[in-house]
Order: structure tokens, then sequence, then C-alpha cells
């Protein structure tokens, strides 16, 4: 298990077409692009692919066709969280996991839930989920931040419970993750830009924004790091920190797409109320672009 989800997995974004139903035909390529160019595993319906605004229809679509094109080639992890337990535990119940290697389940959002909650919430998915469950703490999205203890005593008591993507902002925290946890529980950043220290630290990868673009480049410095030759892998962290703050200056998945756009892959093209990246930051993109000399 702990192989399957060590390396970088891809936050998959979800294409849509001028009139803004899902594109099927450019998420396959999508996926094709990113497998060959050496994603570890791939993240469907998670923050990324804007799931809030996808019908309970189309998400079933997009999961069904995301595990009809990866085909095997590599795990597949499905976003399954929310804000209400037991709707929650209702889908574990009820939805088809197959062709589906682990859940991604975010920490609840708008209930700002206290630490005790944070864990029954968890220990109740654990006890009804048919499959591995990865933590997602993301605190400038949710509102609340699951701390070290809390993680800790999750990771502890519940087996079926196998890492956290981190995305606190919080070094310390991380640190102290990493630090106490049970051998087997894994720490993946959930943030491109400090994926190569946390890796340093012993972090087992990241599930990223930006494999979406560059699936070939940032894998590459993944794998780099994680071997221990550091001095390659901080060459390429470097070489894309101005695109790692250009990609969220207007929101997730605003920048991704925009350079997707840029490249040929999909439409720049986002439902509200999500909007696409404002032109000044679109020209910086492509200005950066061409300074890596990346073409697209």
């Amino acid at each position: 298990m702990k192989n399957k989800f060590r390396g970088m997995g891809v936050a998959l974004i979800t294409p849509f077409k001028q009139d803004y139903s899902v594109d099927f035909e450019a998420l396959g390529k999508l996926i094709d692009y990113q497998i060959k160019g050496g994603a570890d595993y791939m993240v469907v319906c998670a923050t990324t692919a804007e799931t809030p605004t996808l019908s309970a229809k189309e998400r079933n679509e997009v999961i069904r066709f995301a595990v009809n094109q990866i085909n095997g080639r590599i795990p597949v992890v499905i976003g399954l969280g929310g804000n209400n337990t037991m709707a929650i535990v209702e889908s574990l119940k009820t939805e088809d996991f197959t062709g589906v290697d682990a859940i991604l389940s975010v920490v609840p959002y708008y209930n700002k839930p206290s630490q005790e909650g944070l864990y029954q919430h968890y220990k109740t998915i654990s006890e009804n989920s048919p499959l591995p469950v990865i933590l997602y703490n993301v605190p400038g999205r949710t509102g609340v931040n699951m701390t070290a203890e809390t993680t800790l005593r999750i990771a502890r008591d519940c087996k079926n419970v196998i890492a956290i993507k981190e995305a606190s902002g919080n070094i310390n925290q991380m640190n102290d993750i990493i630090k106490n946890k049970p051998a087997d529980f894994m720490v993946i950043s959930g943030d491109d830009g400090i994926t190569f220290p946390l890796i340093t630290m012993g972090a087992v990868g990241v599930i990223s924004v930006i494999g979406n673009a560059f699936p070939a480049e940032f894998s590459k410095m993944v794998r780099l790091a994680l071997n221990g030759d550091y001095e390659s892998a901080r060459q390429i962290h470097h070489k894309f920190t101005e695109l790692f703050d250009l990609l969220f200056v207007d929101g997730n998945p605003a920048g991704v797409k925009c350079m997707l756009s840029m490249m040929g892959f999909v439409e720049n093209k986002l439902r509200l109320p999500l909007v696409p990246t404002r032109i000044t930051t679109m020209e910086k993109m492509r200005q950066v672009l061409d300074d890596l000399n990346i073409k697209y």
C-alpha cells in the first residue's frame, strides 16, 4: 500500500466545453498525458476537479470514465468527504468502488467541528469504509485546522486510515506528524510549492495541481527527492517557483486550467462561482513558460 501512494499523485481537473458540459474527450487525453508523463496515481473528483459544481450524476460519470480510461495503469483515489458524516457513510455503503484504490476525505468544512468532532468523524468513516482512507487537512478552505495531535490519534486508532494530505502550510505541524506517526502512516504534501522541502523531512510525495500540466517535470523532481538526489531535485523545484505562485493567485483550478488551455488541452472554462484567471496573470504565465523554454 505504501508504494501505491508514493510519488506524484495528480489532482485531476474536470475539463468543460464552451457550454460548460463535461468535456470527456479532453479528460481522456489529459489522463493519458499525465500517465505517459509519469504520474504515480490519480485523484479524481476532489477539490481541483470543481466537484462542488458537479451534479451527482456528473460526478459518477467522471469517476467511471476516469477509472475506465486509466484501466489499471496506475492507482485511483476518489474524493469522498463533506460536512455531513452520515451522508458520507451512506455513500460508502452505496457507491460503486470498482477500480478505486482509496478515498480522499477532506476535513469537514463550514461546521467548524472541535478536534474531538474531527476524530469521531474520521473514526466513523474508517469503520464504514471498504477502502483505505487518506485524510485531507486544508484549513485555508475548510475553516478549521486538524492538529498534529488529532491526526496522530486517528492514525494510531484507525488502521485503514493510511495517510494524510497535509495542506495546512504549517511546517512545524507537518514535521510533528512525520516525527511521531506510526511507521506505515504516510504524509503527502498538499502544496506543490513545499513538496521538495517536505520530502526532505520524510513525506512520501505530493498530490499535485501543477502535475496536470507538467507531469514529466514535476514527477521527476519528486522521484529525485525521494531517492535522495536533493541537488538535482532542488534545481527543478526552483525552476517552477514562480509558476507555483501564479497557479493560485486567482484561485485553484483557475491557474492550472489557464495553463492547460494555453497548452491546447482544455477550454479555459470554470463553473461559477469560479472564474478564469485575469489577463494579467495569464500573460505572466505565458512569459514564465517562455522563459523556461516549455513548449505548449
